[in-house]
């Protein structure tokens, strides 16, 4: 059995790899974060020019049609580069959305759209603080239309339609709804956040046109399967993003020297930099699991997406956390760049739940297949 990437796909990692490190070096996220952009327009443009948005989906809805495989190595090198696109919530969530729950029609009015990056796309389920069940869903969808609010939705201030998990008036439980973003009854509001340099709104509904997506009334279920999905790629974006942080940790222990000596001969660097590249390991196997999984839809997919998502969210944290302390008092800086790769951490650590919900889900998922 082959557990790694073929040599097409590495060739693709290279080159996306190499187009980040021309358009997208450590930089560009911190001017994202000082300034007032809420993205970097450029790299967009340059990931666009790539068709990399359009990497997934079918040939016959626009898309490149190579598969689950590509995308993941192009989501782990956007981790490792900390790219301030709105390429994940497009892609990994509302691309997914439609491509899973999409009637024939729906799908031709968007994908190919979203493949050329002519508009983005993105994924609305929390109502604030606290969690958030079925049956706690204050966001209300009937009559074709939408009242609520939702928040924090990620790009939510720049995309041009949601998909939006709604209590469903004409049906039990929830649905899943497509609005257009810029129509009437739509005010957003950017919300601050640990990472600027993936932007955040509170999105308000005010009897905004929109039109069901997937079955009435399952909604909800539809949302785990998308945020199954997500979670590999999200995942494999923090593997990215653990990957740099150990390489940074790394070349400063080797460049640093107290008493003489490079500060990675001494013992307790040595441990922190084998504990992150343990962990990072860790992480990488359940990664590469579940992009097997979602690059065949495989019966394990919940249980491989719920354990990637948890070893990533560790191993990304840990690394992020450990190459502030291998910086020493250099890294505490706002002008180190060790903090832009904790943001990042922090941040994507809440993207489709917390840890706690995914080790919940890593449980339940373990427990239905030792049932079965």
């Amino acid at each position: 059995m082959n557990f790694d990437f073929s040599d097409a796909q590495k060739a693709l990692k290279k080159q996306t790899r190499d187009l980040l490190r021309q358009v997208c070096d450590l930089t560009v996220p911190r001017r994202v974060l000082e300034g007032e952009e809420p993205y970097a327009d450029e790299v967009w443009k340059a990931l666009v020019d790539m068709e990399s948005p359009g990497i997934a989906i079918p040939e016959q809805y626009g898309g490149l049609g190579f598969g689950y495989l590509e995308l993941c190595v192009v989501a782990e090198e956007l981790g490792r580069s900390l790219a301030p696109t709105p390429f994940s919530s497009s892609v990994y969530l509302a691309t997914e959305a439609i491509l899973l729950a999409g009637t024939d029609e729906q799908k031709q009015q968007y994908l190919p759209k979203l493949a050329k990056g002519e508009i983005v796309g993105t994924f609305a389920l929390s109502e604030g603080s606290g969690a958030l069940s079925e049956e706690k869903l204050a966001c209300a969808f009937a009559d074709g239309a939408l009242r609520g609010a939702k928040t924090p939705v990620p790009d939510g201030d720049v995309a041009d339609f949601a998909v939006v998990v709604a209590r469903d008036g004409d049906a039990d439980g929830a649905s899943l709804a497509l609005v257009d973003l810029t129509a009437d009854g739509v005010e957003r509001t950017t919300v601050a956040t640990l990472d600027p340099t993936r932007s955040h709104a509170r999105v308000a509904f005010d009897g905004a046109a929109a039109q069901r997506l997937g079955a009435a009334g399952e909604g909800w279920k539809l949302k785990d399967r998308v945020f199954d999905r997500a979670a590999v790629l999200f995942a494999m974006e923090q593997l990215g993003g653990s990957d740099a942080c150990l390489a940074m940790a790394t070349d400063y222990a080797k460049g640093r020297y107290a008493f003489g000596r490079p500060i990675g001969s001494f013992q307790a660097i040595k441990h922190k930099l084998a504990d992150m590249y343990i962990k990072n390991e860790l992480a990488r196997a359940n990664d590469y699991y579940g992009a097997w999984a979602l690059s065949t839809d495989a019966d394990e997919l919940a249980l491989a997406a719920a354990a990637a998502r948890v070893a990533s969210t560790e191993a990304y944290h840990y690394a992020a956390k450990e190459n502030i302390q291998t910086h020493g008092g250099i890294g505490f800086t706002w002008e180190s760049d060790c903090h832009l790769f904790y943001r990042r951490s922090k941040l994507l650590s809440l993207n489709l739940g917390s840890a706690r919900v995914w080790k919940d889900r890593l449980v339940t998922a373990l427990e239905a297949q030792h049932a079965a």
